[in-house]
């Protein structure tokens, strides 16, 4: 059904209805609207028409072809209904006397009060407590006011707890600065807060967040243009569908951006194409930013960046120094001597720990050590399995 504000007509001196203003009515049917600007047809009234418009509502796609300035003066709208409506549903609240009557068997006025008005009005934002006064305001108390607070604060931390244990999440997530932040906001909310769904939280407010994101990154993107940048890459492969993966980054002296991540299983082999690849990232980024451009020491990359060099002389390839001292150490563990050790060290480790007594025998013995397991692509950890068993 259409909003009740959208229901006047135009004629007569009245306000002209906003959603029709972008709309055509087909076949007198005030259930179906075509958009005036991609000539969709929406079937769910005027306020399916203007969530198409707007956008940010899972029962309708947003509009692609829309003005910017019809997407806010729409949103303005909506926001300036919603605050007429909570004003007139503070209107509408009884007012209860400390001498209200009240039969025996029935809820007192307060009691009924309480329970129902839990929208919050205009006025809430302008007196509720800010977080600093209510911290001092709790140290302040003492005697039994300290202790019911005490106590009251391990229910809620139990409670907070409990959800950590159900979802199996990492508990140094309480050491981000957005924990707190979190917990202030909620509890100046107070009580009656409708908690975000799931489609919630991975649909507008993700949009919203990643917005927000973008706003904090504007400092990073001066620093670029001012002092310069790098362009880092960092390729992978998945292990379990053997996807070739690599991730962008961009450095400056206002600290290290990750930019985007990239499937790159048909490229990666083709250094042309892989060429063409990291070009468009430093598009991205701007050319006149980027002073150079930091990837790994494979043959393909080399040539890439070789070509990328040759394509714009003010850019620099970089090869990666982890990715230098991997490739060293793979050069070393191919000496022969090198190598009759760490398959003797691989061999011994395999034994220790595939049987539980010797493995609880060592750790007695060596005050609680644990081996480094070596991996296959990965030297480094070989050399540190050699010098744990030297130790």
């Amino acid at each position: 059904m259409a909003d009740g504000e959208d229901n006047a007509n135009n004629g007569g001196g009245r306000e002209v209805a906003m959603g029709r203003r972008f709309g055509i009515c087909v076949g007198n049917n005030n259930n179906t609207w075509m958009c005036t600007f991609c000539y969709n047809v929406c079937n769910g009234g005027i306020t399916r028409l203007k969530q198409h418009l707007v956008g940010g509502f899972r029962n309708a796609t947003k509009c692609k072809h829309v003005q910017d300035w019809v997407e806010k003066l729409l949103r303005d709208y909506k926001m300036k209904k919603e605050a007429q409506k909570q004003a007139r549903n503070m209107d509408h609240q009884p007012e209860v006397g400390a001498d209200d009557e009240y039969d025996e068997g029935e809820p007192s006025a307060s009691a009924l009060l309480s329970k129902k008005r839990k929208i919050k009005g205009p006025l809430d934002k302008y007196v509720t407590i800010p977080p600093r006064d209510v911290l001092q305001g709790r140290k302040e108390r003492k005697c039994i006011f300290g202790a019911c607070d005490k106590e009251q604060r391990n229910i809620v931390c139990l409670g907070i707890a409990r959800w950590f244990y159900d979802a199996g999440l990492s508990f140094n997530a309480v050491t981000y600065p957005s924990w707190n932040e979190m917990c202030e906001l909620i509890g100046l909310y107070g009580p009656g807060l409708k908690t975000p769904s799931m489609w919630e939280v991975r649909e507008p407010l993700l949009k919203r967040e990643k917005a927000n994101v973008g706003a904090k990154l504007l400092k990073n993107k001066k620093e670029w243009s001012n002092k310069g940048c790098s362009l880092m890459s960092n390729g992978w492969r998945d292990p379990v569908s053997k996807k070739d993966i690599v991730k962008f980054l961009v450095n400056s002296t206002k600290g290290s951006v990750f930019l985007k991540s990239m499937d790159v299983s048909e490229v990666v082999k083709d250094a042309r194409l892989l060429f063409e690849l990291l070009y468009k990232m430093v598009k991205e980024v701007r050319e006149h930013n980027v002073v150079q451009v930091v990837t790994d020491n494979a043959s393909n990359y080399i040539k890439a960046g070789k070509y990328l060099m040759d394509e714009r002389r003010h850019l620099y390839w970089t090869p990666c120094a982890a990715h230098c001292i991997d490739l060293m150490l793979e050069d070393i563990a191919s000496l022969l001597a090198v190598k009759n050790a760490m398959k003797k060290c691989m061999f011994m480790n395999n034994f220790i720990y595939g049987r539980v007594p010797i493995v609880n025998m060592m750790r007695r013995f060596t005050s609680n050590r644990n081996l480094h397991r070596p991996v296959i692509t990965r030297f480094a950890t070989s050399f540190i399995t050699m010098s744990q068993f030297h130790k």
